[in-house]
This record gives structure tokens, C-alpha cells and sequence, in this order.
């Protein structure tokens, strides 16, 4: 009987050396299984949080008039709503959500195809390497899908508000802008867009892996609370919104019906600090500072849930 403590010892080292391996197999997300699980989550989430957007980009638009248009982002909700109704504050809806699912879908996609490339033996993925995975991950979904999708959504909503619109809808409004602009009117900006959705990403996803690896401590299997998840998005955004919002200005400038004032997105962010002022360029970050947050949030609870459910499907993508 002696031997039995031994044996039994023995026996169960094995047993869970094995039962750790497909745990740590279970970090690496297919990218296939990336793409389809953040094109959902990019979906519902525009559909959430469009109305602050759009209040975010009539307030850049709105330029120092005599007098400005709007008093403030109540105003604008107000005569936005008093003119067009609760559905005005979704006008150019279709031109980001058709730009949403595909984003996030490349922004995922890429960002897990280059964290499964640098991840050690364990699975695990430091904040540094967080970093270069969403910034590579920002600068493939700005020049894929953001700066034609933005530049066609900004040009649409200013084209709403003026005296006499001329885009009937949105593929009215992309014919038109690529019949008198050619392809490149749907690419004015992209340096700014480029900047900014690489410095959105890297900082969003490195403040995400910091928190997580945080949060899992020694235990990179340890779930976590889609509520969690949540509040570090939340902060992720948060964080994005502060280190880039003057890229967001600049990029905003460049796309809209009056880019042709500017040179290039150097001398448009030049014309800003000499004519508006430094403040000039966090015009419009309280509304993002709140959309960007419960974008963040919604999108990064969906997608983990989404990845969940895709990885109890056997074999799918893989």
C-alpha cells in the first residue's frame, strides 16, 4: 500500500500537464472566425450609437459661422430633430453601417492573424505586442474599408444640411462622387484616416491587453465577465479618444465638401491652429468621448461573446 501515494502521484501529473495543453491551444482565435465574429459585433453596434456621431461630425463641420449653427450638442440635437424628426439624427446611417460590419470585421480579423504570430508558447500576448497588433490592425482596416466609407459618410451628412441636398441616398451618393470626383474623391484624407485609426487601434488594443493580462493574473484560461469586458473596453476607448482626437478633427476637415481649402492634412491642421486655435482641435470630443466608449465596450463584449460561441462549433473555420 506503500506505493499506492506514489502511483496515484504520478498518475495525475500527467493528467493534468494534458488538460492544460488545449486550454492554451484555445487562446490562438482563427482569423476566419475573427472576421465573421467582429463584422457582427460592428453591425449592432453602429446601429446603438449612430446619433452621437452624427451630432459629433455636424459639430465639426460646423466651422466658425457668422453665427455658428449650432450653440452646442443639445442644440444640435434639438433643431436636428425639430427639422427632420427622430430619424434626422440617423440620416447617413446606411453609409457607416455598410462601412461598420466590414471595419471591424478587418480590424479583428488582421489583428488576431498578427497576435497568433507573436504570442509565446503559452498563448500569451504582452502590451507591447497588444500595440503593434492593433496598430497593424488600424492601418488595415483605414485603408480597406474606413477612409472610402468615411469620406462618403461625412460628404453625405453635409450634404443633408445644406440648403439644397443633392445625394438622394447612398449609392446615389457614391455615384455621384466617384462620377465627378473619380475614385479618388472617395480617398480624400487617407494619410489623417491612416494616423488615426492605426493610433485608435494600437492604443485601444494595448490598453485591452494590459487590463486582461491584469485581470487573468497567472491564470491566461480564466474567463472573463462579459460585464468585465465591458468596462475595459470602456476605458480602452476612453484612452483612444484623448491621445487622437485631433487626427479625428483633421481627418473629418479633409473629407468634407470644403477639402478642396486644403492642401494636403499638414496644412489643413496648419489653416486649424492659425485661424480656430488649439481648441479647435478637440472640437467634438465630449459626443465622440461618449460614442467611442460605448462603442468600444459593445463591440469588444460582442466579439468575445460571438468568438465564444464560434469555438464550441466543431471544426467551423478551421
Amino acid at each position: 500500500m506503500s506505493g499506492n501515494p506514489v502511483f496515484v502521484s504520478r498518475f495525475h501529473r500527467p493528467q493534468c500537464l494534458a488538460a492544460a495543453a488545449p486550454g492554451e491551444k484555445a487562446k490562438l482565435t482563427h482569423p476566419g472566425k475573427a472576421i465573421l465574429a467582429g463584422g457582427i459585433a460592428g453591425g449592432i453596434e453602429i446601429c446603438i450609437t449612430f446619433p452621437t456621431e452624427y451630432v459629433k461630425t455636424q459639430l465639426q463641420l460646423d466651422e466658425k459661422a457668422n453665427p455658428p449653427r449650432y450653440k452646442g450638442i443639445g442644440d444640435c440635437v434639438r433643431q436636428t430633430v425639430q427639422g427632420h424628426g427622430v430619424r434626422g439624427l440617423y440620416r447617413g446611417l446606411s453609409s457607416l453601417l455598410y462601412g461598420s460590419i466590414p471595419k471591424a470585421a478587418v480590424r479583428f480579423g488582421m489583428f488576431e492573424f498578427l497576435s497568433n504570430q507573436m504570442r509565446d508558447e503559452a498563448g500569451k500576448l504582452d502590451s507591447t505586442q497588444g500595440l503593434i497588433c492593433g496598430l497593424g490592425a488600424g492601418v488595415a482596416e483605414a485603408v480597406v474599408v474606413v477612409c472610402p466609407m468615411e469620406t462618403v459618410k461625412v460628404k453625405f451628412i453635409h450634404d443633408q444640411t445644406s440648403a439644397n441636398p443633392k445625394y438622394r441616398g447612398f449609392f446615389h451618393g457614391v455615384r455621384e462622387i466617384v462620377r465627378t470626383q473619380g475614385l479618388r474623391g472617395t480617398y480624400q484624407g487617407l494619410t489623417a484616416t491612416v494616423l488615426k485609426q492605426g493610433s485608435n487601434q494600437a492604443i485601444r488594443f494595448y490598453v485591452m491587453t494590459s487590463l486582461k493580462n491584469w485581470y487573468k493574473g497567472d491564470n491566461p484560461n480564466k474567463a472573463i465577465n462579459p460585464i468585465v469586458t465591458g468596462a475595459f473596453g470602456a476605458i480602452a476607448g476612453a484612452a483612444s479618444v484623448f491621445g487622437n482626437t485631433p487626427l479625428d478633427v483633421i481627418k473629418t476637415r479633409m473629407q468634407g465638401l470644403e477639402a478642396h481649402k486644403y492642401k494636403n492634412t499638414v496644412d489643413c491642421a496648419v489653416k486649424i491652429m492659425r485661424h480656430e486655435g488649439p481648441a479647435a482641435f478637440y472640437k467634438g470630443t465630449i459626443p465622440r468621448l461618449g460614442r467611442v466608449c460605448l462603442d468600444v465596450a459593445i463591440v469588444f463584449i460582442i466579439y468575445e461573446e460571438v468568438v465564444k460561441v464560434l469555438n464550441k462549433v466543431p471544426a467551423m473555420l478551421q
